[in-house]
């Protein structure tokens, strides 16, 4: 199926010559991913001597694994470190231990020259789409930008038909290749970021927020977009977001971060159907809903206090100084995480699920 390059308001899709996708459902297939208990600490230094006097513990102990074709939502509050755990896995941030593999290649033992031809695997969709694109190369540089760095286009001519097959996979005219960024909206500036990073046909996308920075109006295409392009290419996401709704459109399974840890995993709809984590309820709780009578008979959990710092977070449970539902374990006892019911883990000492708040009269 092949679509004619689209405006702003337009939803991308996949190209007419890409082989049909893999599916997979949550824990069915090998594994593309396998993250095992990764840790990033960013050391904090003072004095004329700078001297280290603590580690900002930014992901402190994240395991999951992605199944080939799926996606996996991670989500959380901004500071619970979901987006240094993406970098981490690709290594635009150093991990400090921990293990990473991609389709069985050990990332994180990988020298500059092993670690820059493994990269054609895996590629990166930021969240800013003003900051990511350098504004003095036009939309065609920054597109072939990896194309040419892995030695894929010969020719300016080769450059120039594979950009405008990248451009129209992803909903943009070829006729503005040599446009620069300034000239685009914020849209379709993301449109020239997802063709970027599909460029050397990836396996893992990591999608870092990639709709936060829009509008709302035109957030739902770009899902569509990556909902399309993983389906024609076969691509494999972590998709980042703090915003659940964008989350559950697209993920196969869920993950929750809280202070640098995930506090529950489950397959997407599951999780919306019950929370087996305080954490988890209070943002599902905080997700609007659009029939108006029901918004208002309902009632939110809200969470008391700030969240801790990750320069000191609090012995046990990281979340026990919020928790509704803390007993005097969760103070001292770091909670495991363990797999209550097939395909859903959690980090708590609640042997049940906690109570749902009752709906006001």
């Amino acid at each position: 199926m092949s679509h004619a390059p689209v405006d702003e308001k337009a939803v991308g899709a996949g190209p007419s010559d890409a082989g049909a996708g893999e599916s997979a459902s949550p824990g069915a297939g090998a594994a593309l991913l396998e993250v095992q208990d990764l840790r990033v600490h960013f050391p904090v230094r003072r004095g004329l001597l700078q001297r280290q006097v603590g580690a900002v513990r930014a992901v402190d102990g994240v395991s999951f694994t992605v199944p080939r074709g799926a996606t996996l939502g991670l989500v959380g509050e901004s500071g619970c470190g979901k987006s240094t755990t993406g970098r981490a896995i690709l290594r635009l941030v150093e991990p400090t231990s921990g293990r990473v593999r991609l389709d069985g290649v050990e990332l994180t033992t990988l020298g500059a020259r092993a670690l820059r031809r493994e990269r054609r695997q895996m590629q990166m969709i930021f969240q800013d789409p003003y900051a990511s694109l350098n504004p003095r190369m036009t939309v065609l540089d920054i597109i072939a930008e990896p194309l040419r760095t892995h030695g894929l286009v010969r020719s300016r001519e080769q450059t120039a038909t594979e950009v405008a097959k990248l451009m129209e996979m992803v909903g943009l005219a070829p006729a503005y290749m040599r446009r620069y960024p300034h000239e685009f909206s914020g849209g379709q500036r993301q449109r020239v970021g997802i063709a970027r990073a599909i460029a050397l046909r990836p396996k893992l996308v990591v999608a870092d927020e990639p709709v936060s920075a829009l509008d709302v109006s035109i957030q739902a295409q770009i899902l569509n977009l990556l909902e399309d392009l993983q389906r024609e290419l076969g691509l494999t996401y972590l998709f980042v977001a703090h915003d659940l709704a964008a989350v559950r459109h697209l993920s196969t399974e869920i993950a929750v971060m809280y202070l640098g840890r995930v506090v529950e995993r489950s397959e997407t709809e599951a999780l919306f159907a019950q929370p087996l984590h305080p954490y988890t309820q209070a943002l599902l709780s905080a997700i609007p809903v659009p029939d108006p009578t029901v918004e208002r008979q309902r009632r939110r959990l809200v969470l008391m206090g700030e969240v801790p710092s990750p320069l000191a977070p609090p012995a046990g449970c990281h979340f026990h100084t919020r928790c509704p539902h803390r007993m005097e374990q969760c103070s001292t006892e770091v909670p495991e995480f363990t797999e209550r019911t097939p395909g859903r883990w959690v980090a708590c000492h609640l042997q049940a699920p906690p109570p749902m708040p009752e709906a006001e009269a």
